[in-house]
């Protein structure tokens, strides 16, 4: 018969008892009466644990994790545990891989209850890295594993808990612990908004004080800017009251220099009228007196030199009127009293 295994399986082939070939998915002719073989595996496997122990203080923890591991020497493995299959079905006669763990897990149990046995409830729960490489190395110094043809690749210690009551009063202590640091915080708050509460007062007066301090110091200053512009005021009305004085002085002493002048005035006038109706009235004695020197033709004649045309009819007819017999004939026709009606 033809038998063929997985990859994943390291085969050790026995034909009559010997060892007559080994290796990694084997692939073989056989008689099955004259043949058996054991199937490793070659990948790593996993073996899950939970362990109650006790601790130095003796209290009782819980103890959960996983223990990785993977055989590397394959004679030693099939020596120590039964791992042939039927060739038929390619499945164990037994049950290796469930065996291989068990013994796994005991053993790294004891080297658990050896470790938690050392420390107290509180460090162990707080331990569990610490506990995985403690662990960890002293499993790979185990010579019984090093007999199974084992390797351990790792170990992780997934939970390290108290019983329920034992975890209540560690809780106990810890939701006190974290109430009276709750409460302080509650306290601190508390302290500090008062605090901050009292500066904001403490500001609020400060900013009063200040703003009465400025209004203090605008009214001062107020009432200084009045006393000042009283003053100015003042002062100005005293300087328009002396120069309104002073005006009216200045005003007197020039309408009376004005009267003064206009005296002068009216008296040169009146010297000059005097002057003038002296040098008239001797112009008209001094032409009168030479009037009289000349006879009365001669005046009439001198009269009549630049007299108007009219003037001059005037005249004619006034003599005539006066009964001037020396007048020979006079023609008066229309046109002429008609030119002189008009004009």
């Amino acid at each position: 018969m033809f038998v063929k295994f997985s990859p994943n399986q390291y085969i050790l082939r026995y034909k009559c008892g010997a060892l007559a070939g080994q290796g990694a998915g084997l692939s073989f002719l056989c008689m099955e009466r004259m043949n058996t073989a054991c199937a490793l595996p070659v990948n790593n496997l996993d073996a899950d644990f939970v362990f109650e122990e006790m601790t130095a203080d003796f209290q009782k923890v819980q103890v959960q994790g996983q223990l990785t591991y993977r055989i590397t020497d394959y004679l030693r493995g099939a020596q120590a545990v039964d791992f042939t299959v039927n060739l038929r079905t390619k499945e164990y006669t037994g049950d290796p891989l469930q065996t291989l763990a068990k013994r796994m897990v005991n053993i790294a149990g004891v080297c658990i209850k050896r470790q938690i046995g050392q420390r107290t409830m509180t460090d162990a729960i707080q331990a569990s890295r610490a506990l995985a490489d403690a662990v960890r190395k002293e499993l790979q110094e185990n010579e019984e594993i090093s007999a199974l043809g084992v390797s351990i690749i790792g170990i992780s210690v997934l939970k390290i808990a108290a019983n329920p009551e034992t975890a209540r009063a560690l809780e106990a202590g810890t939701r006190e612990q974290i109430l009276r640091e709750a409460d302080d915080a509650l306290y601190d708050r508390r302290n500090a908004s008062i605090e901050q509460e009292r500066r904001v007062k403490e500001n609020e007066l400060n900013t009063e004080i200040s703003v009465e301090e400025k209004k203090q110091k605008i009214r001062e200053t107020e009432i200084r800017t009045k006393r000042m512009v009283l003053e100015k005021e003042n002062e100005l009305e005293r300087i328009r009251t002396v120069s309104r004085a002073e005006r009216e002085n200045l005003e007197l002493d020039a309408e009376i220099e004005l009267e003064r002048k206009r005296q002068e005035l009216a008296q040169l006038r009146f010297e000059n009228a005097k002057k003038d109706a002296d040098a008239e009235a001797y112009r008209i004695g001094a032409l009168m007196e030479a009037y009289s020197k000349i006879g009365a033709d001669i005046l009439v004649a001198l009269a009549t030199l630049n007299m108007d045309p009219q003037t001059a009819i005037a005249q004619a007819f006034d003599k005539i009127a006066a009964g001037d017999n020396k007048i020979g004939t006079l023609n008066i026709s229309p046109d002429l009293l008609e030119s002189l009606a008009r004009r």
